[in-house]
């Protein structure tokens, strides 16, 4: 018998390796690397992922499989392997690592049930239980009145026993077809034999001597007017058989694309696309980085290497940051590649993932256009990959297995032998300097298409606004420019960094914040609703109407939110119709798209978002851009703060005069002489890199040293103390002394849903022991990490939410 080395899905630190298992001889021919199976494991039945296959085993006994859960592999042989690499890069439990690959609707949930094990009558409370039944669920038993040692009891006597059932979810959708068995000379005899009562079944037998094909039973029932019990007859005669048959489900059937022609490149294009080619008729491994201002027709570059990809017969990976970029996107690439292209983004159902997943898998698309799990897309002869606006914190994985899609998509690259190309207008520093240095091949692209000019940016200093009486959040001179736009018929678009309503809620005579009472932080004001909620753990409770502490009813809110600004916007300017996009307007589905749908139709005058309109939105009417809180990112403890802020001023900035009209931003500040806002709105990235690059190389920050980001959190705060400062210790004494390890300090917020969060980080230039250091710390605790509710370390070796 053969055996097949499995990785099972119990994540802690002494299973994290493969165990053996016999392969029956019934599934000799079906078990096959990458295919999930169900194994026995101690007393319970897991899923397991087969690794590998090998001829004999050292143990000399080992169990066998219980069932396979697919017919073809989940996961490809180079997946496995990529599994694997992350597992060491990330010091993720390797199960955690292939769980990430697959779409949601395959990880299999687990049903537990209670089986009767025997023949005589059981005693009176389990008989009720059983109710003359063999197996029952065992949330029926938890509801009933038998006690958890009563059932210990029965299952210690044998009379019944606890059973794990790994249930695979309804993956596939399914309609029922109908098709005639019989001839159509066979149909006209029936005919004859039919009384002349039933007409339904005299409509539905005529109908399949003119059309011999299977139809869908919902179609048939409509077509002939007949009911589903006028079909019964037919069927248990055997005139007509009725069979399940699978339907992919299309998000986009709805929606015609216009096929659209490759445009002409202009001479920068060109020179930026040539290296590229050379790559990929090479078949080599090249890391570019396409260095283009908004607006420079980046993703003509995407597209034309794409079609070069596709003549080779080969496939390609698009990745555009979140759900935000996904709709115009995908509009470009359905419009150049047809039904070649597969979409993967969180406004799917797990259904339309899983479909659009089994399209890539069976090999029916050869693109995926998609957000950070695409780049795990099971493919097998992959030609290019391409990740726009790669400086995006979106590309980092912030939970489990902490990757970052960047290095995923560079370790696919080394083993397909193709390009990668990361393209934005503010890369991030890391990326710049590398490329800087040579390790990545710099593409540059400094012009506008169609020799559109940037546009111009005026910053406005907020603080002479309030000296001058100005207490609105918007300055003079931005009502002046939208007024404008609105008389000559062009549109503007608003960015506000925050989401909500007001930011918090403040008593005016005693100075009572309301702060949620799981967290460290204040609720934020929703005033649709009329309530306070906690974007941390989902708390929320009705908007006081007096002070809780004082019973003061001079109770405010404070801070701007999208929902306040669109209010004072429809106080200030009646006339003007205004399209709100943040996470409150596009909980829905399909709500994000239909929003921009009406944007583009000029159904609106002014789009105001948070940073979801940020990116990637090319409209022609928009010719101005209005910033209203260019500092909000400036004053958070993180020290990407002043690049996140250059690039979100940039790209938001990005969104105006991209076609014939001519555009103009304004920016909004209190902090007008910070570095990163003053080059911002000189387009001067250069600049703002040397600049940046000195304080990076003074404070010992990346890219000059790495980071080592532990958060380790506790129900008990002193546990927490304790646990950070012993994890301090061991690292000063076992790392180099080159090494800095700074802590143990409460995280910015210090709790989070009734949790102590505290932490350290480690700065370094080359500290090859560091995993093992850690694996040590992890197994240490491994029996703590395992309690429920108990302790947790987080490890992040790039770390870009420090919060």
């Amino acid at each position: 018998m053969s055996i097949a080395k499995i990785i099972v899905d119990v994540p802690s630190q002494n299973t994290n390796r493969l165990f053996d298992y016999g392969i029956p001889d019934h599934y000799a021919s079906v078990i096959q690397p990458g295919v999930r199976v169900i194994v026995p494991f101690g007393p319970r039945k897991v899923l397991g992922y087969v690794i590998s296959l090998a001829e004999f085993s050292d143990f000399k006994k080992v169990r066998d499989i219980e069932d396979v859960l697919d017919i073809a592999p989940a996961l490809t042989p180079e997946l496995l392997q990529i599994g694997k690499w992350l597992s060491r890069q990330t010091l993720s439990f390797y199960v955690s690592c292939l769980q990430v690959m697959l779409p949601q609707v395959l990880k299999a949930t687990y049903r537990k049930e209670l089986w009767k094990l025997t023949e005589e009558d059981l005693p009176e409370e389990l008989a009720e239980l059983f109710a003359g039944r063999e197996t029952i669920e065992y949330k029926e038993f938890e509801k009933s009145g038998v006690s958890y040692q009563q059932l210990r009891h029965y299952v210690d006597e044998g009379l019944v026993d606890v059973h794990y059932e790994v249930k695979s979810r309804e993956t596939t959708k399914t309609t029922s077809m109908v098709e005639p068995v019989l001839d159509p000379v066979e149909l006209e005899e029936k005919l004859v034999d039919l009384s002349a009562q039933a007409k339904k079944q005299r409509e539905v037998i005529e109908y399949f001597i003119d059309q011999q094909e299977p139809l869908p039973k919902k179609e048939l029932l409509s077509i002939t007017e007949a009911s589903a019990s006028s079909l019964k007859p037919l069927l248990k005669q055997g005139v007509l058989k009725e069979y399940k048959q699978e339907v992919l489900r299309d998000p986009f059937s709805h929606r015609e694309f216009e096929r659209t022609q490759p445009f002409p490149l202009t001479e920068e294009q060109q020179e930026a696309i040539t290296p590229v080619l050379h790559t990929l008729e090479e078949e080599k491994h090249e890391v570019f980085l396409l260095h283009g201002v908004t607006g420079s027709g980046k993703t003509e570059i995407y597209l034309q290497s794409i079609q070069q990809v596709l003549n080779q017969n080969k496939e390609a990976v698009m990745l555009v940051p979140e759900i935000a970029l996904t709709p115009q996107m995908v509009e470009r690439f359905k419009g150049r590649f047809g039904s070649k292209v597969a979409v993967l983004h969180s406004g799917l159902s797990a259904g339309e993932k899983y479909d659009e997943w089994r399209k890539i898998q069976r090999h029916e698309v050869k693109v995926v256009v998609g957000a950070r799990s695409a780049i795990f897309a099971p493919f097998t002869n992959l030609g290019i990959i391409i990740i726009d606006e790669e400086h995006e914190a979106s590309y980092k994985q912030e939970d489990r297995t902490r990757y970052h899609a960047r290095d995923v998509a560079v370790e696919r690259g080394k083993i397909h032998s193709c390009p990668v190309i990361l393209g934005s207008a503010t890369p991030s520093l890391e990326t710049y300097a590398r490329a800087a240095k040579g390790n990545y091949s710099m593409l540059t692209l400094k012009k506008r298409m169609n020799d559109a000019s940037m546009p111009s940016t005026e910053l406005v200093d907020m603080r002479n606004e309030l000296h001058q009486g100005n207490r609105s959040m918007f300055s003079r001179v931005l009502l002046d420019k939208l007024k404008e736009r609105i008389e000559r018929g062009e549109q503007s678009v608003l960015f506000l960094n925050r989401r909500g309503y007001a930011t918090f809620v403040m008593c005016r005579d005693c100075g009572h914040v309301k702060e949620c009472p799981h967290c460290d932080i204040a609720l934020t004001y929703h005033r649709r609703q009329e309530r306070l909620k906690c974007h941390y753990c989902s708390y929320e409770e009705p908007m006081p109407s007096q002070c809780p502490e004082c019973e003061s009813k001079t109770i405010r809110y404070f801070g701007t939110g999208t929902q306040k600004v669109e209010e004072a916007l429809q106080e200030l300017m009646p006339e003007a119709r205004v399209l709100r996009m943040d996470v409150d307007t596009t909980r829905r589905k399909g709500a994000h798209e239909r929003l921009l749908n009406d944007f583009g139709d000029k159904k609106a005058d002014i789009l105001l978002g948070t940073q979801m309109i940020a990116k990637g939105l090319d409209f022609a009417n928009v010719t101005l851009v209005g910033i209203l809180a260019a500092d909000a990112l400036l004053n958070l403890p993180d020290f990407r703060a002043a690049e996140k802020t250059f690039q979100l001023l940039t790209q938001v900035s990005g969104r105006a005069g991209r076609h014939k009209l001519a555009g103009e931003v304004i920016v909004q500040t209190y902090n007008m002489d910070h570095y990163s806002i003053q080059l911002a709105s000189e387009y001067d990235y250069e600049q703002f890199f040397n600049e940046e690059m000195k304080l990076r190389k003074a404070f010992k920050y990346p890219p000059y040293y790495f980071l080592t980001l532990f958060t380790i959190s506790h129900p008990n705060q002193l546990k927490v103390q304790e646990v950070t400062q012993k994890i301090v210790v061991y690292m000063r004494n076992k790392l180099s002394e080159e090494a800095d390890v700074l802590g143990p300090t409460p995280s910015a917020l210090t709790r989070i849903n009734n949790r102590y969060r505290y932490q350290c980080m480690v700065k370094y230039k080359d500290e090859p022991e560091q995993h093992k250091l850690i694996q040590r710390i992890l197994h240490y605790y491994e029996d703590e990490l395992k309690e429920e509710n108990g302790l947790q370390i987080n490890v992040d070796f790039q770390p870009y939410q420090l919060m």
